[in-house]
């Protein structure tokens, strides 16, 4: 069964263009390594908020990108420029 995500990062005032080429290099590095992701895409709402729409084959997929190297080190360049907590909704497929 697909998992997919849409996560909602609030980003500092000033910081949009240091988030969108961190998360940038990180997408490209998912959707050339994770043949389990099917979508991981980037929409900017505004200014300071972003949307991350994802979809992965199934659990299995979804779980091990969380583990790679890659999204590992993207968490703390990524956390330097956050405004708040991501809200993170997980779907699955019917």
């Amino acid at each position: 069964m697909a998992i997919a995500l849409v996560v909602t990062l609030p980003i500092q005032e000033g910081k949009s263009e240091e988030f969108e080429k961190v998360f940038l290099g990180l997408r490209d590095q998912v959707l050339a390594n994770e043949d389990g992701c099917e979508h991981y895409d980037l929409y900017k709402q505004d200014d300071t908020t972003y949307i991350v729409l994802e979809r992965y084959k199934d659990q299995a997929a979804f779980d091990a990108h969380g583990q790679t190297a890659y999204f590992k080190a993207a968490g703390p360049a990524l956390g330097a420029v956050l405004g708040g907590a991501p809200d993170m909704k997980i779907l699955q497929s019917v």
